[in-house]
């Protein structure tokens, strides 16, 4: 004879899960003991093994139920239906998968996208009413308080490097005005 926290620990379930395929009608009732404990039998053990391989294979309970107490045909219907959703599922996720593998090469794109050049930026400054003065300014004060990302933003403008050194160096030199 086994308690439910025995019947749990041999099949590998909590003893919570015992007590609700019990509630739910798959493990018949235990039977009680003088001091009115639960005990299972070798049946009720066999039973819940069977009731964890179906769940692993992630049978619905009322599927469960079908499979432990109706006929072979009946069975294999719920069985070949259950792996029809897997296929479909498995479709599903190489889908995903598909999707996935054509986002990578463009995984450093996503974050940093080509809507904005240099020529861009300038124009809308321009736009904005900055004279070359200003724009000078603008720098100088950007290159002071964040020298990093100052660096990054003109990367993000896809500026070369050495023009980058550049804008940096006269950003550091008092401007005319």
């Amino acid at each position: 004879m086994l308690t439910v926290s025995a019947l749990a620990r041999r099949c590998g379930v909590s003893r919570t899960a015992v007590l609700y395929y019990e509630s739910a009608g798959l493990l018949r009732a235990a039977r009680r003991t003088a001091s009115n404990y639960r005990v299972y039998g070798e049946r009720e053990l066999e039973r819940l093994r069977l009731i964890r391989v179906y769940r692993d294979t992630g049978l619905s309970l009322a599927d469960i139920r079908v499979l432990l107490d109706r006929s072979g045909t009946q069975a294999s219907a719920v069985l070949r239906r259950r792996l029809v959703e897997i296929d479909a599922e498995i479709d599903r996720l190489r889908g995903h998968q598909r999707a996935i593998a054509r986002l990578l090469p463009r995984a450093g794109a996503l974050g940093r996208r080509d809507v904005i050049t240099k020529d861009k930026w300038v124009e809308i400054m321009r736009k904005a009413g900055f004279s070359r003065d200003d724009m000078h300014r603008w720098h100088a004060e950007f290159e002071r308080s964040a020298p990093a990302e100052h660096q990054e933003f003109l990367e993000f403008l896809h500026i070369p490097g050495d023009e980058i050194e550049s804008i940096r160096d006269f950003s550091r030199k008092p401007s005319k005005a």
